[in-house]
């Protein structure tokens, strides 16, 4: 699919440029285009035809003696301005428009689009990363079926950079869109099509792709092992359920492990405290913390970084039935902590509370685990920012400095004793799963958190930016992918 060379003229293709204010006659690219053109270029420039305005797409037909198809300018306004955020949209609206004009070869004139802030290997790696992620469309069961819409066939970057450096960029922001678009897949997939056995059996896939080491718990399992928590949101469904377990081992040794656990409940009617009719529908994508989590396994298979990764995903739904777990019961954790539940619509922490403990027994040194957990979250950050709760300010900054670096922006929310006391505050049991609507969000990570214990530990809350309202740059309406390259990213990164 890849390809780099360093003759414009190789082939007759289609050409992508990036036109920018300013820097117009510095750049090599537009006196070559110019000179073979008899100035045509640079007078549709001039005459504002070719629009440098950021993300206008200008399609030219060029002249007999330019010896290519076609080319799309990619307006990107001011290059000193401009961020990697921007341009990361811009190529998305770019590759969408290619898409849609059923364009499937191209070359990119890629001097054309680096600069001071904005490497040639980084510009590599958003090209490949955007052409991903914006033109993914996600499945559908009507009976008739749309012509699908094809990515590309082949992308050439024109440059004389090094090829190993660049082809190696490009592979780098593929892996990472396909990771993405792994998470965006799960999360589309009715409750009926995913199962936690379906889920099991697409990490055992996963597994089997990349090399993991797979353990998959069944009910049976989990009782020797008294995971008494996951098994009490299960109480109430015929599906049963599955502790997944991924491990990765770029190391010589087990040691020094990174675990990722992410909330897996395939789908979440409330239980007993049942949500309202209109609060259900997506409730499907209540397990958006273990899709990210295999998204960023996807990619971890694919870069194969010299890091220890445990993937954990307790996941089951949460359904109603005469067993299933209700209000006031008193259950016991695989920890050994009894609780109080309060709410049978907070289960995705009772979930994460055995998750948790099973990944440090099975060696974690640090813990971030992933969830859709709290409407809360969403009232107080809305869709553009996840929320976050450590006992680790250390690791929490370098998770922050990764979910920078790929634009998922995280906040972090106040977790002190203050938050503690509140989820141990329960006159039968150790713990109580809901102590107070106030500061939702919070309760429920501080929950999770004292599983934790002195465990480095990061909470991601991805409730609200788990899903896009509407089609945007990088990607259509509907599952985001949030998070699954802010955790490879770190693992990638880390030392």
């Amino acid at each position: 699919m890849f390809n780099v060379q360093k003759d414009l003229f190789g082939q007759k293709h289609t050409l992508i440029v990036g036109l920018t204010k300013g820097d117009i006659d510095q750049q090599v690219i537009y006196q070559t285009l110019n000179d073979h053109s008899t100035g045509q270029v640079a007078a549709h420039i001039q005459e504002g035809d070719l629009s440098r305005e950021y993300k206008e797409i200008s399609k030219y037909l060029p002249p007999g003696q330019l010896p290519l198809k076609r080319i799309y300018f990619l307006g990107l306004g001011d290059r000193a301005q401009l961020t990697r955020k921007q341009l990361k949209n811009a190529f998305g609206k770019l590759f969408k428009r290619l898409q849609s004009d059923k364009v499937t070869e191209v070359s990119i004139a890629l001097d054309s689009f680096q600069s001071d802030k904005h490497s040639s290997s980084d510009c590599a790696q958003l090209i490949a990363e955007s052409m991903g992620t914006s033109t993914y469309r996600l499945i559908n069961f009507k009976r008739e079926q749309p012509e699908p819409q094809s990515m590309m066939d082949s992308l050439t970057l024109i440059s004389n950079e090094k090829e190993d450096i660049l082809l190696r960029s490009l592979e780098k922001g593929y892996s990472f869109s396909h990771g993405v678009n792994t998470a965006r897949h799960l999360v589309h997939l009715p409750a009926n099509m995913l199962t936690s056995t379906n889920m099991a059996q697409y990490a055992v896939d996963l597994a089997d792709s990349y090399g993991f080491a797979v353990e998959i718990l069944d009910k049976n399992q989990m009782e020797d092992l008294g995971m008494g928590a996951l098994l009490a949101v299960n109480q109430g469904s015929v599906e049963p359920p599955k502790m997944i377990v991924l491990k990765y081992q770029g190391l010589e040794k087990w040691t020094d492990v990174t675990a990722l656990v992410g909330k897996g409940i395939t789908y979440d009617t409330g239980g007993y405290s049942i949500k309202t009719k209109t609060g259900m529908p997506g409730m499907k994508g209540d397990m958006g913390g273990a899709a990210a989590v295999l998204g960023a396994m996807d990619i971890v298979g694919r870069l194969q970084p010299k890091q220890n990764v445990l993937a954990v995903i307790p996941s089951s739904d949460n359904m109603i039935s005469g067993a299933a777990f209700k209000p006031d019961d008193v259950i016991t954790s695989m920890s050994g902590r009894t609780i109080e539940v309060l709410n049978t619509d907070a289960e995705g922490r009772l979930a994460l509370a055995d998750g948790v403990t099973y990944a440090k027994q099975l060696g974690a040194e640090r813990i971030i685990n992933i969830a859709t957990l709290t409407g809360g979250v969403v009232t107080a950050l809305g869709s553009w920012m996840t929320g976050a709760m450590t006992n680790n300010e250390i690791f929490f900054n370098a998770v922050q400095k990764s979910s920078e670096a790929v634009d998922e922006p995280i906040w972090q929310l106040p977790y002190n004793e203050d938050y503690r006391e509140q989820v141990r505050n329960s006159s039968i049991a150790d713990l109580n799963n809901s102590p107070t609507r106030k500061a939702h969000p919070i309760m429920g990570g501080a929950f999770v958190g004292e599983f934790a214990e002195e465990t480095p530990w990061v909470h991601l809350d991805i409730a609200g930016t788990s899903m896009a309202e509407k089609s945007h740059d990088l990607g259509p309406k509907g599952p985001t992918g949030v998070m699954a390259r802010t955790l490879a990213h770190y693992l990638l990164t880390r030392s």
